[in-house]
């Protein structure tokens, strides 16, 4: 899962799902722009409910498989009367790949991982520090900490100081891994003057490899829009990744992160 920041202070989560079968997803949002870099690098097909005007234009120029809720059926794409909208859309797995077959996108990917995940627990060097509190601030308005549960070896997620939990389940979300990239977002200037964001992602950035209670500096690397990022130890080595569900945090460079 993926948060970056869009207009406004808000930031936005996109998921990314292989060989899972889900009745419910969403809620679905709009398309922003620089979301497509990972969903290209995932060799993702990648669902939106509409899109900014630099987003429409990137999924063109960049030729990135998309599924345009807007386009769809009611069927495929619907609204839960229990959430407010814009935050009440909702799709299924079953409704993607079916809406994929008819555009002809593939349903199946030969590129590895963008995360070198491995089977065995991963250790973490002598050198990584505690990390059973991460506190995340992508703006003055969204703040995001995890907690560490040590008999379940994960970590609790909060958001404006609320345990987050699912809408569905009501289950509390948590996650095994926590990837930080520090790069920074800029307001667009366009002609809309809606705030829009963009993010300089190019290059090379520091960040965190969070899991097990304990954090590591790393490097992230991503040389251009379509190619994967590499996440590498401060040795140069690429970093194993512990089996599970990761959140990856994009936050600007001076976030005053508190991991301790």
């Amino acid at each position: 899962i993926y948060e970056i920041i869009v207009e406004g202070g808000e930031s936005r989560l996109m998921l990314i799902l292989q060989d899972e079968d889900l009745d419910k997803i969403g809620p679905v949002r709009s398309s922003r722009h620089y979301f497509l870099d990972y969903a290209l690098e995932n060799d993702a097909i990648y669902v939106h409910h509409g899109w900014s005007p630099q987003a429409q234009s990137d999924i063109s120029t960049l030729g990135v498989n998309n599924i345009n809720g807007i386009q769809e059926s009611s069927a495929s794409f619907w609204r839960v009367k229990d959430k407010s909208a814009p935050h009440n859309l909702f799709t299924s797995t079953d409704s993607i790949l079916k809406i994929a077959e008819r555009k002809g996108y593939s349903k199946t990917s030969d590129k590895k991982s963008v995360l070198n995940y491995v089977a065995n627990e991963v250790e973490m060097p002598a050198t990584a520090v505690n990390a059973t509190s991460v506190t995340i601030p992508h703006s003055k308005l969204q703040t995001v900490k995890y907690e560490y549960d040590v008999q379940n070896k994960t970590y609790k997620r909060y958001a404006r100081n609320k345990l987050q939990t699912d809408y569905i389940t009501g289950e509390t979300i948590t996650t095994k891994n926590i990837i930080i990239t520090m790069c920074d977002n800029y307001t667009l200037n366009d002609s809309e003057n809606k705030g829009r964001q963009g993010l300089k992602n190019i290059g090379t950035f520091k960040g965190y490899y969070i899991t097990e209670g304990k954090a590591i500096e790393i490097q992230c690397t991503k040389n251009d829009r379509d190619e994967q990022t590499v996440y590498k130890d401060l040795n140069g080595k690429e970093i194993e990744v512990n089996d599970g569900n990761t959140f990856i945090n994009i936050c600007p460079t001076d976030a005053k992160l508190v991991i301790e």
